[in-house]
């Protein structure tokens, strides 16, 4: 969170980083755009970054973008365009038939039959190259298992420009070890045939914020999970190590979340973060949804999973990305807008 201010002569723009987290991302974060659209600042965002489940929404509205009818900064028709691909998906069970016939196909990565799936699904055949020239550049973040340092895919011309949409994203969503990785050879390299192996982004970072720290405004969704807290911890090596990695990537998603809000305070930039463990009473608006942490918590703890949800903790995920992402622009970024009438599904609300 932080106050808005005039943006620096060395930034510009606005940049909106759309976390991991699976399907429970991928559906808190359309309700995230959902909202960001009615407010008119779907529009004006110039870079969209995503991690795993937040590219897979990321991947939907770049792919929408040149379809969107904008009338006074809003697209009319985001529902249609958006919002049913990405719940089309969500009925859709994924983690585990990919991860079987990975193991039946061994010559062929579970990470590249997750890329036929997304195209089949979602993307058909659209490149990179394919993007609406006209739209915000699309920031597709994954890590690289070979140097450890962040891979982005974007829309761009030459051979990079031919790689699927559908191979971008399920290299930023290609959790390990199952769905991991995502292998191709780069067009570019020096050395003929040398092969880029990638696995999800949210191994180096879950929230994506490289590609929109330069930006004057940055907006964070962040449906990322906690480390859970235990009293009795396995001391056999398999589960123990596993508890060390747990710890690791907290600390690392702690530290960037913690560098984040510092910024917002010393108003490096201006934005606001919300993500699925605030507490709307902490935004202080008198007119936020309502929405009880004891019930957004048990939506915070939705399993990191690609697999079918029923459909009115889909709704549920919706409304809550909506709720979050309303209070956090209306109390940082946009104080002058309006309160919304309630939920996109009233009738499910947070639970």
């Amino acid at each position: 969170m932080g106050d808005a201010k005039k943006p620096s002569t060395a930034r510009k723009g606005v940049g909106l980083a759309l976390s991991g987290g699976g399907y429970r991302a991928m559906l808190f974060h359309t309700g995230a755009l959902w909202r960001l659209n009615e407010l008119g600042w779907l529009s004006k965002i110039s870079t969209f970054s995503s991690v795993s489940g937040g590219s897979i929404a990321a991947g939907v509205l770049a792919h929408a973008w040149s379809d969107l009818d904008f009338e006074y900064g809003a697209a009319n028709n985001f529902h249609d365009e958006v919002v049913v691909p990405i719940r089309k998906l969500a009925r859709t069970r994924l983690d585990i038939p990919i991860t079987l016939r990975a193991m039946a196909m061994p010559w062929r990565s579970a990470g590249d039959e997750l890329a036929r799936v997304y195209a089949k699904h979602l993307f058909g055949d659209c490149c990179l190259k394919h993007l609406d020239p006209a739209a915000p550049q699309f920031v597709f973040t994954a890590t690289n298992l070979q140097d450890g340092a962040l891979w982005w895919f974007f829309r761009q011309d030459g051979p990079h420009g031919n790689l699927p949409l559908a191979t971008a994203v399920a290299a930023s969503s290609a959790f390990p070890p199952m769905l991991s990785p995502v292998v191709f050879r780069d067009p570019l390299s020096a050395e003929a045939g040398k092969k880029i192996v990638l696995s999800d982004a949210g191994v180096y970072d879950n929230l994506g914020l490289d590609p929109v720290e330069g930006h004057a405004t940055v907006l964070v969704s962040d449906a990322g999970k906690r480390m859970k807290v235990k009293q009795k911890v396995k001391r056999d090596w398999g589960r123990q190590l596993l508890r060390v990695l747990d710890i690791i990537d907290n600390q690392v998603r702690e530290l960037r979340r913690g560098a984040l809000l510092k910024s917002y305070v010393e108003k490096d930039f201006a934005g606001a973060y919300w993500g699925t463990y605030v507490d709307l009473e902490n935004f202080e608006l008198a007119d936020s949804l309502r929405a009880p942490v004891e019930l957004t918590h048990k939506l915070a703890e939705t399993p990191t999973r690609l697999t079918k949800l029923p459909e009115v903790l889909q709704e549920r995920l919706i409304n809550w990305g909506y709720g979050a992402c309303d209070a956090g622009m209306r109390r940082w970024v946009d104080t002058e807008a309006v309160a919304p009438a309630g939920f996109p599904f009233p009738k499910s609300g947070v639970g």
